[in-house]
């Protein structure tokens, strides 16, 4: 059963890695799974959450923070570790078969830390802002699979570890967003973003 697991696993990464393979997706999808290409919209939010919501806002950026730092500790650090799963593009077996397009980590790759910790702030985003920006589910679960697909596009991870890291990530924004919402219910009271 996990041998068949694992080559279906195999069979979706080469359709992904090989068959989207083109000049504009070698230029784009690297870039939009940079973290540093994101650092604008990063900063965008945490000066629009405190400037409107002030104290509040703060709690949120801070709770985002905690967020990310429990998806990104379950997966790099008690997951990886543990599973030991070896990257598509350091597979001895497997590397011969995969279009490498950025650096291929020394790390393990199940689960996938990128799609864990994107999901989990997409989640928790959409808990908090859902009732007042219908968008923001739409742009946030976008954003996540963006991401995440380009994981494997790249080379640097099987669709499994992004499936996995996908629901992992959301559970956890699940689980942080309805804490703040049992604990800061003010917030949900009105309906509109500002």
């Amino acid at each position: 059963m996990l041998e068949h697991i694992i080559q279906i696993d195999k069979e979706i990464f080469i359709a992904i890695n090989q068959g989207l393979s083109n000049p504009f997706f070698d230029w784009l999808l690297p870039i939009l799974r940079n973290p540093f290409t994101w650092a604008p919209l990063y900063l965008f939010l945490i000066i629009f959450l405190i400037k409107h919501y002030g104290k509040t806002g703060i709690l949120i950026v801070a709770c985002i923070l905690l967020n990310f730092g429990v998806s990104d500790g379950v997966s790099s650090h008690l997951i990886k570790k543990n599973v030991k799963r070896i990257r598509p593009c350091n597979d001895i077996e497997f590397k011969q078969d995969v279009n490498i397009r950025v650096r291929c980590g020394s790390g393990f790759s199940f689960t996938s830390s990128h799609a864990t910790n994107h999901f989990a702030m997409a989640v928790f985003l959409i808990i908090l802002f859902y009732r007042k920006w219908k968008p923001v589910l739409y742009l946030a679960l976008s954003w996540a699979f963006i991401i995440s697909i380009s994981q494997i596009y790249v080379g640097v991870h099987y669709p499994f570890d992004i499936l996995c890291g996908a629901i992992l990530g959301s559970l956890i924004g699940f689980i942080n967003g309805n804490l703040f919402r049992r604990f800061v219910p003010s917030f949900f009271e009105t309906k509109t973003l500002i």
